[in-house]
């Protein structure tokens, strides 16, 4: 009688094991999406209230939706005007830094659009898309909108335009992003000669 429990509590935990191995390993697990999506897995889960689940259906729908969206090329003529933009936005900033980052943010509209993401008058579906690809390049584009349409002081503004250019690198290059990890991701900042960080 007690051979036969051992081996029945053996079957249950070994069958437990395996069905806790499968769901981690499962395509769009936890695991997986919190690999893929880097820090934009933490800032669902946040905007989800700690809720890890829902946020997690949220990013394996993300991919099921844009998991397949190629980028398309851009010509170097649109790759050089868009680079001659950017560097307006910059100037522009030292006296009018709300209209700077204005420009800034249609501009990242423009440029996803362009590439072959959602239009950019649907923000949420565009940054949706675009976390799939460039997850961790998203967070600067989401703090410039949020500086053009909220009240952010100058260093705020600063600080999004900054980070912001990290998508736009990725953007306006022809290669695709390396996938997100977890503490390592392209911040697309550059340093000036004396190690400024610039926009």
């Amino acid at each position: 009688m007690t051979t036969t429990v051992v081996i029945i509590v053996a079957v249950v935990l070994v069958g437990a094991a395996l069905c806790f191995l499968l769901v981690r390993g499962r395509p769009g697990g936890g695991g997986n999406l919190r690999r893929r999506f880097g820090p934009e897995y933490e800032h669902t889960v946040a905007e989800h209230g700690g809720d890890t689940e829902a946020a997690e259906r949220e990013l394996a729908e993300r991919v099921k939706l844009h998991g397949s969206l190629h980028e398309r090329p851009l010509s170097p003529e649109a790759r050089e005007g868009y680079a001659a933009r950017w560097a307006v936005v910059r100037e522009t900033f030292v006296d009018s830094p709300r209209e700077a980052v204005l420009e800034a943010d249609a501009l990242l509209a423009r440029l996803a659009r362009d590439r072959g993401f959602p239009d950019g008058d649907r923000f949420e579906e565009q940054t949706a898309a675009l976390s799939v690809h460039h997850a961790g390049e998203i967070g600067g584009y989401r703090k410039v909108h949020t500086a053009a349409h909220d009240r952010s002081d100058t260093e705020e503004m600063r600080t999004a335009l900054t980070e912001a250019r990290a998508l736009f690198d990725v953007l306006l290059g022809d290669t695709p992003a390396e996938p997100a990890r977890p503490g390592r991701h392209r911040t697309g900042k550059t340093h000036g000669t004396e190690g400024r960080t610039t926009a």
